[in-house]
C-alpha cells in the first residue's frame, strides 16, 4: 500500500490575528505586536502542532493618511522588523521553519542575502524568504518614490534582485572554511567565488561574508497571481501561496504553474503550492459560522470600505453603504495585487452592496468554517483532487484559532495518515521534501 501524500501546512501570523478586527477581540493583547515573548509562544504552539513553517507578513512603512480608518484597524502600524524578530524566535524553537517577508522593491540584494543567510545559520537551517514586490505607496514614499513603479517593472526588478541574491548565497562552496591551524589556513581560497553583476537595477561586485548556509539557500516563498507573478514563481519559488476560493480555480492555478516550470528547466517536485485559507473551528459548523459572523460585526464600516478602495486602487468612501457599487467605478487595472483586485471586482459584479462587499472581502483567503473533522475533510479532498500540496493558513484570532487547529485538526489529520506525527528532519527543506541545492560553482566543476 502506497504512503499517502503528506499535507504541507504553514501558519500566517499577524500580532493578534489576521482578522482586521482581531485587536478588538477579548483575547487580544495590546502589546502583542512588539512582544518577543508573545511571538515565541505562538511559534512554540505552531511547532507543537508539527507545522512546516511560521510566516510573518510585513510592509516597510506606516500609513500617513486616512488615519481615522487605520486607527480602527491598526495593521502594520506598530510591528517589529520580521527578520530580527525571527532571529529571536529561532532560539525558542527547534524544528519549525521561519519565514519572513522582505521586498525586492526596497532592499538591497547584498543586505538581504546576508540577513537571510544569518537567519538560516542562527536557526540551523529553518529560514525562508517570502519574496514580495510590495503593494502600497506608504512604503514607496519611505524610499524616495512618490508611488510604486508599474507592476511589470516591479517584477523585472524582483527577478534581477533574486538572481543577485542567489549568486551571493553561492559565494562560498560547502566546506570552504576548514580552520586548519597546522596549515595556518582558515578557508580554502579556491572555494570562494565572487559575484560580478551589472544589470539594469543593480551593480554588485564582491562576495558574501558568511559561509554557505545549512540549507544551501533559504527556501523561497512567493505569492504572485498575475501572469508576471506566475512566471516569476515558476522560475524561482519553492513554496507558492495559491488561491483557494474554488476548487476549480485552485486546480487551474496548480496545473498552470507546473506547466510554466518546464520552460525554466524545473521539475514539479521542486515546488509546493499551499492554498491560502482562513480556518474557523467550532464544535459544530453553525458555531464556527457564528464565531466568524461575530468577528465580522466588529469591523467598522470605515475600515471595510477603506480596505476595498485600497486594494481596488480607487476611493469608494463617497458611495452609499447600502447600495451596489457601480461597475463604472472599477478601474481598468490595479497597480497592487491582482488576486485582491479580481476578488473585489467579482463581488461588485454580483451586485452586492458596498457594506456586504466590505464585510465579505477576505483578500483571496477563503474562510472555511466547520468542525475539526470537516476542516480535515476539506484539506484532504483538495489534496486528493490535485488542487494543492497543502495550505497557508491565516489564523484570524490569536491564540485561540491556532490552538484549536493544533489541538483539534492536527490529530484528525494524523489519524488519517496525511500529516506527520513528528518532525523527521531538521531543516525546513527536510520538512517540505525539497532538495538541498548544489552550489553552482561546485556543480560546474563536477560536470567539467
Amino acid at each position: 500500500m502506497s504512503k499517502k501524500k503528506q499535507i504541507v501546512v504553514g501558519a500566517m501570523i499577524l500580532a493578534n490575528g489576521t482578522h482586521s478586527a482581531s485587536w478588538l477581540m477579548e483575547e487580544a493583547q495590546p502589546s502583542a505586536s512588539t512582544s518577543i515573548e508573545y511571538y515565541r509562544a505562538m511559534a512554540q504552539l505552531a511547532e507543537r502542532g508539527k507545522l512546516d513553517f511560521f510566516m510573518l507578513a510585513d510592509t516597510p512603512g506606516a500609513p500617513t493618511d486616512n488615519l481615522q480608518a487605520w486607527s480602527r484597524s491598526p495593521s502594520y502600524t506598530n510591528v517589529l522588523e520580521p527578520i530580527t524578530l525571527l532571529s529571536a524566535v529561532a532560539g525558542a524553537t527547534t524544528h519549525i521553519g521561519l519565514g519572513a517577508t522582505a521586498s525586492t522593491s526596497f532592499f538591497e540584494p547584498y543586505n538581504l542575502a546576508r540577513q537571510f543567510a544569518s537567519l538560516d545559520h542562527i536557526s540551523h537551517g529553518r529560514a525562508a524568504w517570502n519574496v514580495v514586490t510590495s503593494a502600497n505607496d506608504y512604503a514607496a514614499r519611505n524610499f524616495g518614490l512618490d508611488r510604486l513603479p508599474p507592476h511589470g517593472e516591479r517584477y523585472a526588478k524582483a527577478r534581477e534582485f533574486w538572481q543577485v541574491v542567489e549568486a551571493l548565497w553561492d559565494s562560498w562552496e560547502d566546506g570552504a572554511f576548514v580552520y586548519d591551524r597546522s596549515a595556518c589556513l582558515s578557508f580554502l581560497p579556491e572555494k570562494l567565488h565572487t559575484v560580478d553583476h551589472k544589470g539594469k537595477y543593480f551593480t554588485v561586485q564582491g562576495a558574501l561574508n558568511i559561509e554557505r548556509t545549512p540549507q544551501g539557500r533559504p527556501v523561497i516563498i512567493q505569492a504572485g497571481a498575475s501572469d508576471a507573478g506566475r512566471d516569476f514563481a515558476a522560475e524561482v519559488a519553492e513554496v507558492v501561496f495559491g488561491p483557494s476560493g474554488t476548487l476549480g480555480k485552485a486546480k487551474e492555478f496548480y496545473g498552470d504553474l507546473q506547466q510554466r516550470m518546464g520552460k525554466f528547466g524545473r521539475h514539479p517536485d521542486d515546488l509546493k503550492i499551499a492554498s491560502a485559507i482562513t480556518v474557523v473551528i467550532g464544535e459544530s459548523e453553525q458555531e464556527a459560522h457564528e464565531k466568524l459572523e461575530g468577528w465580522q460585526n466588529l469591523i467598522h464600516p470605515d475600515v471595510g470600505v477603506f480596505r476595498l478602495g485600497q486594494d481596488l486602487g480607487t476611493d469608494l468612501s463617497d458611495l452609499p453603504l447600502d447600495q451596489p457599487v457601480p461597475e463604472h467605478r472599477i478601474p481598468k487595472s490595479s497597480n497592487f495585487q491582482k488576486a485582491f483586485f479580481d476578488e473585489i471586482t467579482e463581488m461588485i459584479r454580483e451586485r452586492l452592496t458596498l457594506r456586504e462587499t466590505a464585510r465579505r472581502y477576505n483578500r483571496s483567503k477563503a474562510a472555511f468554517c466547520g468542525t475539526a473533522a470537516q476542516v480535515a475533510d476539506h484539506m484532504e479532498s483538495w489534496i486528493e483532487a490535485g488542487a494543492c500540496d497543502g495550505f497557508m493558513i491565516s489564523f484570524p484570532a490569536l491564540p485561540s484559532t491556532l490552538r484549536d487547529y493544533v489541538e483539534k485538526v492536527v490529530p484528525e489529520l494524523q489519524r488519517r495518515g496525511i500529516f506527520r506525527t513528528d518532525y523527521t528532519g531538521h531543516t525546513l527543506r527536510d520538512h517540505l521534501g525539497l532538495r538541498r541545492p548544489e552550489n553552482r560553482y561546485a556543480s560546474s566543476i563536477v560536470s567539467a
